[in-house]
C-alpha cells in the first residue's frame, strides 16, 4: 500500500456537514450501520458467488435501488495532499471514482466517494448507512454494460483508526467500497467518522435504454 492511499480516508472525512451545523444534529443525522451489517457479525443469507470481472470501462452513473439513489458519476483524482479528492459540494447527486485507480467491475477495489450533505440538506450518499447485507449496487459503465454488486458489509470507522489497508487493499475479485462521511457530529469539527459500503461483483446486464440516454446527457 503506497503513502497516497494512506491519505483517502482523510479525504472521505472532508465533508463539510453544513446542514447539520444550520440545522443542529439531533433530528437530522444521517443514519448509522447497525453492528448486524459489520463483517464482525458474521455472513448474511446473500450469496458468495461472484461474477467473473469485466474489462476496464469508465462509469457512468451509479444506482442504489434499496434507498433510491440514481447519481451520475465524476472521476477523482488526488488533491495536493496526496489524499483523494471528492465531488463538489455543491452537487448533491453526484457521485466520483477514483479514476487512476480500478473501474467498477474489473478486478480489484474500486472506490467511489460522495457527500453525505451538503449546506442545503441531504446529498447522494446520505442513506448509505442505512443499507443492508444483500442489497445492491448497480453501476453504469462507458461500454453499454452494468456491473451489478452486492453489498458484503457496512461499517462505520472513527477518523482517527481508518482502516486503510481494509478498505482499499486491492482485490483478487471485482469489488467496490463505498464512501462517506458519519459517525459521530460535532459543530466545532464535523463528521468524526466514515461509512463504507464494501461490495463484490455478482452479475453483469446491460445498460438499460433509458439509463444510456440518461448518461448520454
Amino acid at each position: 500500500m503506497s503513502n497516497r492511499t494512506k491519505g483517502w480516508g482523510i479525504a472521505a472525512a472532508a465533508c463539510v456537514g453544513l446542514w447539520l451545523v444550520h440545522n443542529g444534529s439531533a433530528n437530522v443525522t444521517p443514519p448509522v450501520p447497525s453492528a448486524a451489517q459489520a463483517f464482525a457479525a458474521g455472513p448474511s443469507v446473500h450469496t458468495d458467488a461472484a461474477a467473473d470481472p469485466l474489462p476496464p470501462s469508465p462509469p457512468v452513473r451509479l444506482r442504489i435501488p434499496e434507498t433510491d439513489v440514481d447519481a451520475p458519476m465524476m472521476r477523482l483524482g488526488l488533491a495536493e495532499n496526496g489524499a483523494l479528492d471528492v465531488p463538489p459540494a455543491s452537487d448533491r447527486n453526484m457521485a466520483g471514482w477514483y479514476g487512476d485507480g480500478t473501474t467498477p467491475g474489473a478486478k480489484g477495489t474500486a472506490i467511489v466517494a460522495g457527500h453525505v450533505d451538503n449546506a442545503d440538506g441531504p446529498a447522494v450518499f446520505y442513506t448509505l448507512g442505512a443499507l443492508k447485507k444483500g442489497h445492491r449496487i448497480e453501476v453504469d459503465r462507458e461500454d453499454g454494460r452494468t456491473a451489478v454488486f452486492t453489498v458484503d458489509a457496512i461499517e462505520v470507522y472513527d477518523n482517527k483508526n481508518f482502516p486503510d489497508r481494509k478498505v482499499y487493499d486491492e482485490a483478487d475479485r471485482a469489488e467496490i467500497r463505498v464512501i462517506t462521511c458519519g459517525g459521530g457530529f460535532s459543530k466545532k469539527n464535523g463528521y468524526q467518522g466514515n461509512v463504507v459500503a464494501f461490495g463484490h461483483l455478482i452479475g453483469v446486464k446491460p445498460v438499460a435504454r433509458s439509463a444510456a440516454k440518461s448518461a448520454a446527457g
